[in-house]
């Protein structure tokens, strides 16, 4: 079909899909659609990355950016704080419900001092807070439960059928070269085909918990269509991976898959998930060093090329002199003279490790892999408490984690604005429910109206 019938089309679908989501009525506000927007930026491209695409260059650099993408991140978090405000959110429970987490943050912040850019390494670490700052609008919506369905059910609305779109009918925008091999690749609406993959990763894993968690429910006409909706999901998720042809993202997927589904299995004791994972990772570390699992897999996959290329940068990256308790600084290796050098070096020129743990011990040294563990092992134990418990989100929350482990393994991603970093922070983060005098705030923020347009709040009639 002509590609502007194509573009309407497009639009059209999600537009019913939006409409059949908000005739739901899910108990949510609308200031959740700022963790909607920010997700969206950082799985696809930034603001000043889209306007290049059309054409309309904007002027930044490496270190610094686009100040036009500094402004939209800074009001995202801005507009973030000002509804939990509103909301009567409390630092001092939140830092108590999430210790490691803060503080692992502020051993980021106190990092920054030593890094060779202070002040970039700054505006660096604002962007990261800002997500929690998102995490904690869902974690304080009326149903912060459906508030974490609608953020990924709402994202998929937007990316799958763009990217679906672009790739079919606009080649510009959702085609690539691959710098490896010089074929054509595929990107959709995200920056290159690896973004893609995870992307899709991180969606496939929330469709396939959805779908776990769905075939649970009685039959009814609601559930015959949300599995409808999932399966057509899951259908067109599986046509990306297959254009994205992203090894690691689909390795990440099947590891989710496998340990959600293996958390329903009847003769498994959640109460001893912990014994299950140490036992697993055990079987597969023996089985790695032994066969080389990951790396067969790799080269049947055709990205053995790929990965010999990263091992050879990773042993470079090893071999740079710098501070091994303490790092560069917060995010602050790939600046300066350090990435000059590593570019003269080779020509698809790296910004990033492609191994999240190399890339925390060359910013943040030893003592940041210690800080991330810790924070590793919060997630774990917090996945493990809510599937013991019975809560149904407590299995994606140890399935995402476990995938997150491996994915950065090839991949960086526990830094920056990574969309893996975002939704780690999901499954990371709680809040205290505050319990049935919760929605005293939403009053409040409704009888203001310019506290209203961020917070949400509907009248009720």
């Amino acid at each position: 079909m002509p590609p502007i019938l194509a573009f309407f089309l497009t639009l059209a679908f999600i537009g019913f899909l939006f409409r059949r989501d908000i005739r739901e009525e899910p108990n949510i506000t609308r200031a959740a659609y700022l963790p909607l927007v920010w997700l969206l930026i950082i799985e696809t491209r930034s603001v000043c990355q889209w306007l290049n695409t059309f054409g309309l260059s904007m002027v930044g650099s490496l270190e610094e950016g686009t100040p036009l993408d500094a402004a939209i991140y800074l009001l995202l978090i801005l507009a973030a704080l000002y509804v939990l405000n509103r909301r009567r959110v409390k630092l001092g429970e939140v830092v108590k419900s999430n210790r490691w987490v803060a503080l692992y943050l502020a051993y980021c912040f106190i990092a920054i001092s030593w890094s060779d850019y202070p002040f970039v390494a700054f505006k660096h670490w604002i962007k990261v807070i800002g997500h929690p700052v998102m995490v904690l609008i869902l974690l304080t919506e009326p149903d912060p439960a459906e508030a974490v369905i609608r953020l990924f059910k709402r994202s998929a609305y937007v990316f799958v059928p763009l990217s679906i779109m672009v790739i079919k009918y606009y080649e510009m925008i959702g085609q690539s070269y691959d710098p490896w091999s010089g074929a054509q690749a595929n990107n959709g609406i995200a920056l290159d085909k690896n973004t893609l993959g995870c992307a899709c990763m991180i969606l496939g894993c929330f469709f396939i918990w959805n779908l776990l968690r769905t075939l649970r429910l009685e039959k009814s006409p609601a559930r015959r269509r949300e599995l409808y909706l999932t399966f057509g999901f899951l259908y067109l998720l599986g046509w990306l991976f297959l254009k994205a042809h992203s090894a690691t993202s689909l390795i990440t997927l099947m590891i989710c898959a496998l340990m959600m589904v293996f958390t329903m299995l009847p003769f498994v004791n959640k109460r001893a998930i912990g014994v299950y994972v140490i036992v697993g990772a055990a079987v597969l570390v023996m089985a790695q060093l032994t066969f080389d699992v990951f790396g067969k897999i790799t080269a049947l996959s055709g990205h053995g090329e790929t990965l010999s290329g990263r091992g050879r940068l990773w042993d470079e990256l090893l071999n740079f002199d710098i501070n091994p308790v303490f790092g560069t600084g917060f995010e602050s290796f790939w600046l300066g003279e350090r990435i000059k050098k590593l570019w003269a070096e080779h020509w698809w020129h790296p910004n990033e490790a492609h191994n999240g743990y190399l890339e925390t011990y060359l910013n943040l040294g030893i003592a940041g892999l210690v800080m991330l563990a810790g924070l590793l092992m919060a997630a774990f134990r917090k996945a493990s408490l809510a599937l013991s418990s019975g809560d149904e989100f407590g299995r994606f929350r140890l399935g995402f984690l476990i995938g997150v482990l491996v994915y950065n393994w090839t991949e960086s991603g526990f830094r920056g604005l990574d969309p893996v970093w975002f939704v780690f922070f999901i499954i990371v983060m709680v809040y205290p429910n505050p319990g049935p005098e919760s929605a005293a705030a939403i009053p409040d923020a409704a009888s203001d109206p310019e506290a209203a347009e961020f917070a949400g709040c509907r009248e009720k009639t």
